[in-house]
């Protein structure tokens, strides 16, 4: 059984920045890939990031440039570092595992960048 426990969330002011992470349970953290989605109210949840098991990355458009991706194998722990925040990126974000018996999400990290 796998679980992931997302945190970092709050409030920031538009340029700030946030540090979210993702921790894990489960074998074989460091052999799956692992994504960031995030879901804004009254819209679909969409993708943000990837980091493969032997670290390659991948953003959205929207976040390039701003978000990085991380992973910690030892910590079993993803890490999205988020600067240059902007209102559009108020949303609820969720980390998500891949394996054969399922996709896997957490409970979610709540970002509100406001003034």
């Amino acid at each position: 059984q796998v679980q992931l426990v997302e945190s970092g969330g709050g409030l920031v002011q538009p340029g700030g920045s946030l540090r979210l992470s993702c921790a894990a349970s489960g074998t074989s953290f460091s052999t799956y890939t692992m994504y960031w989605y995030r879901q804004a109210p009254g819209k679909q949840r969409e993708l943000v990031a990837i980091i493969t098991s032997g670290g390659s990355t991948n953003y959205a458009d929207s976040v390039k440039g701003r978000f990085t991706i991380s992973r910690d194998n030892a910590k079993n722990t993803v890490y999205l570092q988020m600067n240059n925040l902007k209102p559009e990126d108020t949303a609820a974000y969720y980390c998500n595992q891949r394996r054969g018996s399922g996709w896997y999400w957490g409970q979610g990290t709540q970002v509100t960048v406001s003034s």
